[in-house]
């Protein structure tokens, strides 16, 4: 069942296992690229609440979280976490076979159920152009974008030291993303689109989840979770 805003899910199809062989998690990704709506299916004003998600590992655990904001004041409104024992190796470009089944046990725990997810992964800035926030969205079927802290693949010139300037990312003559300035005199933040959103809202609303800091205030909150520590009231 699909996604909808506010409301949970009670179930969705996971249309693959999670532990295959990398060949077969290759064409996998291949054949659910080609299910990434690059548009926008919502109305951005009408973005009430946006979740954060993050994962993390120890030893031979995936521990993910998900943490819903109200948008654009940011508040917390609702969190969950889940630990899953991680089945598959460590395979740069195939990561979402290691991260999704645990992002997925804590979405199951939210009792709200947001508008829009940002994850702390690539979209579509991937060699197969299905990154987990891609993945992910296809799954669920709920708008989603890719907001990463580094560079998979693509090459990009600087943006403008200002925060809000962005240059595009290209993989050979495509674009797959940007590289935004979220915040002036630091790194910048690639961002990608991951399902039902388009580039430019993409960026928009990941510029709108920014408080000061060069991380979107959803990574933030579900980093701090994902490691291990309590959600404050703000960070």
């Amino acid at each position: 069942m699909q996604g909808r805003p506010g409301t949970l899910p009670m179930r969705w199809t996971i249309p693959h296992a999670w532990d295959l062989p990398v060949e077969e998690a290759r064409v996998v990704q291949a054949r659910l690229a080609g299910q990434v709506i690059a548009q926008t299916t919502f109305a951005p004003s009408a973005v009430r609440t946006v979740a954060g998600v993050d994962v993390s590992f120890r030893a031979d655990q995936a521990r993910a979280a998900a943490v819903v904001l109200g948008f654009p004041d940011l508040g917390p409104l609702d969190y969950a976490v889940a630990e899953v024992p991680v089945r598959f190796p460590y395979v740069p470009g195939l990561l979402a076979f290691r991260e999704a089944p645990a992002v997925l046990k804590a979405l199951e725990k939210l009792s709200t159920w947001p508008d829009l997810f940002i994850f702390d992964a690539q979209g579509i800035a991937h060699q197969r152009r299905l990154g987990l926030a891609a993945h992910l969205g296809v799954i669920l079927d709920s708008p989603s974008i890719g907001c990463a802290k580094s560079r998979l693949v693509g090459r990009h010139s600087e943006p403008g030291e200002a925060a809000g300037n962005w240059t595009p990312l290209y993989d050979r003559d495509e674009v797959i993303g940007a590289v935004v300035r979220t915040r002036a005199g630091q790194k910048p933040m690639y961002v990608s689109i991951g399902h039902r959103v388009d580039l430019q809202t993409a960026i928009d609303l990941v510029l709108g989840c920014i408080r000061g800091h060069r991380l979107p205030e959803t990574t933030r909150y579900a980093h701090r979770l994902a490691g291990g520590g309590n959600l404050p009231s703000r960070l």
